[in-house]
């Protein structure tokens, strides 16, 4: 809670928030991210760093090469007779692009958006105007550092094989999005 002037006492010195600090970190991380994902897109270890973000309660594993734009929910247009897991159309930078809740088409509860929700663009090289809605963006994830998932209990589909496991034992699914775009199921929005 902010305090008014009224509240302010002469002669003391009150802490600010580290607003300026807070802003430098996060440029330097953006820039960090926007350096790997153009060496991704350049062909350099695209195998080795992948975006990581949860997606309901799963930790998902994202190609740098298909992963596009990282930007805060915004807001987003809801299209009449569509699926429920189509939340609608969202305009970033200019561009309209379809918004998915993921977790959703996958038969999951519902993507609750808060302050930590994002959507992640496909990249252009997809030639997909679709983002899907992530609860939060992990950061980038090093495969090399975790170990392959042998055990395939879980049912996998045709985008959604591979998982590893991280040396804090969590699970992580490397979702393909080249494929997801061919899937049946997701490009039938409509009811």
């Amino acid at each position: 809670m902010t305090q008014s002037t009224s509240d302010l006492q002469p002669g003391k010195t009150y802490a600010k928030p580290d607003t300026a600090g807070r802003r430098t970190r996060l440029r330097e991380f953006q820039s960090q991210l926007v350096e790997r994902m153009q060496a991704a897109k350049a062909g350099v270890d695209t195998r080795v760093s992948q975006l990581g973000v949860m997606i309901g309660q799963q930790r998902w594993l994202l190609s740098l090469q298909e992963a596009g734009e990282i930007v805060s929910v915004g807001a987003i247009t809801k299209v009449p007779l569509t699926q429920e897991w189509f939340l609608g159309l969202s305009n970033i930078r200019g561009n309209l692009i379809s918004v998915i809740d993921f977790a959703q088409f996958q038969g999951q509860a519902t993507t609750v958006i808060d302050k930590e929700s994002r959507i992640v663009a496909f990249a252009p090289s997809l030639s997909f105007n679709c983002g899907l809605l992530v609860t939060r963006v992990l950061g980038l994830r090093n495969v090399s550092d975790m170990e392959p998932q042998v055990d395939q209990e879980q049912n996998s589909t045709q985008w959604s094989s591979q998982r590893y496991v991280d040396r804090d034992e969590q699970v992580w699914t490397e979702l393909n999005l080249s494929l997801v775009v061919q899937d049946p199921l997701f490009l039938h929005v409509g009811l």
